[in-house]
């Protein structure tokens, strides 16, 4: 399906624009800030820990359900959305309990892993991959917004929900209109019928080399600040270089239009490559500022260059377009970010300086991944 050309849709770029805002505004309340205020609350480390695995493990185990037995219509799309606001709303009375809280995430989780994806479809859809990075940053200007506004405003629980609540009702009511610009057809044949051909294991390398890259983010985003700090950086410094990280992000999102026109498997491949550096410069040079400002530019290739080139790359590799990408949602961020911050949490507790050595080396393998789907690929190609 090709987009429509760009001037034919700017009436939609500010509806985008404005639910990528407060979307990812969402998710800064939501990773920033709520697991630190559970631990000041007499939640334990390891409740935080399982609760904070929830939400994504839903979104791993929710494209399988979709593939069987539910389509992403616009009617379940808009379902998830009332799910997220309805879940954030459940916080509030399942703050203090951790079954309840965790119920509570469980369909939180479910809620974004049908919303995201149905967004992106659409978004490739009406923009061209060109001008994508344009109308996604906002997404992360939300993020940073949040970040260096909320941190004083924040002191309980309770006050963060307040804002999570009012974020996802602004998702709700920016996201509740995107449908309008959905393009393809509704599905009148089966879940089975519609969604045969569908497969995992046919390009299962390129999977792996996603899943394996956000192992790899594992421990940066749950233990970058608390390694700079042990190594003597201040943690005012330390966010400055997580602002400094999205700010180059914007930047890349923005100027990135005339790179997604290359062949997208070299940039993911660059992408990769970049993670692989940024992880080894952490790992050998541990409390340099020089160095921990390097690293954190880099975030531009390896993270937003990395995800529109490779939504992009799905979104050319399937005819399931939706269901491919909550799968992307789901193996990535989802179990592999589990499963990262998990393996982080146990390498740092035993030897932290071998931390970001072993995120290179799952970079690294990330990329040998990817290659080798290169070449799966090709094979496939000639023997048709």
């Amino acid at each position: 399906m090709t987009p429509m050309p760009y001037q034919k849709v700017l009436g939609a770029t500010p509806l985008f624009a404005t639910f990528y805002f407060f979307y990812f505004a969402l998710v800064g309340i939501y990773i920033i800030f709520l697991p630190k205020l559970l631990l000041g609350s007499g939640f334990t480390a390891t409740e935080v820990g399982i609760i904070y695995a929830s939400g994504p493990f839903m979104r791993f185990l929710l494209p399988f359900l979709f593939r069987h037995a539910i389509h992403l219509t616009h009617r379940v799309y808009r379902i998830s959305l009332c799910g997220g606001l309805f879940s954030s709303l459940l916080f509030f009375v399942t703050v203090d309990t951790f079954w309840g809280y965790l119920i509570a995430n469980l369909l939180f989780g479910a809620s974004a892993g049908a919303i995201l994806p149905f967004v992106e479809t659409v978004a490739l859809q009406v923009i061209s991959k060109e001008h994508y990075g344009r109308v996604r940053l906002w997404g992360s200007v939300g993020f940073i917004t949040v970040a260096l506004s909320l941190g004083s405003l924040i002191n309980t629980p309770r006050e963060g929900i307040v804002y999570l609540s009012s974020a996802a009702l602004a998702t709700l009511l920016s996201g509740f209109f995107i449908v309008r610009y959905d393009k393809e057809a509704k599905p009148d044949q089966s879940i089975k019928e519609t969604n045969r051909g569908f497969s995992l294991t046919k390009y299962w390398a390129f999977w792996l080399s996603a899943f394996l890259l956000q192992v790899s983010f594992g421990g940066f985003y749950n233990f970058f600040t608390i390694y700079e700090t042990a190594h003597g950086l201040s943690l005012q410094t330390t966010g400055y270089l997580w602002s400094f990280g999205v700010l180059c992000e914007i930047v890349l999102f923005y100027y990135q239009g005339p790179l997604l026109q290359k062949n997208l498997l070299s940039l993911l491949k660059f992408s990769i490559a970049t993670a692989a550096i940024r992880w080894g410069l952490l790992y050998f040079f541990p409390g340099s500022l020089p160095v921990a400002y390097l690293s954190q530019s880099l975030h531009a290739f390896s993270f937003a260059l990395y995800y529109t080139a490779v939504i992009s790359y799905v979104y050319d590799l399937y005819v399931q377009k939706k269901l491919a990408q909550q799968f992307l949602l789901g193996l990535t961020f989802g179990l592999g970010g589990s499963v990262g911050a998990v393996i982080a949490g146990k390498i740092y507790d035993q030897h932290s300086g071998l931390l970001f050595g072993f995120e290179a080396s799952m970079a690294i393998l990330s990329l040998l991944a990817l290659l080798l789907h290169q070449k799966r690929k090709e094979h496939i190609i000639h023997a048709h």
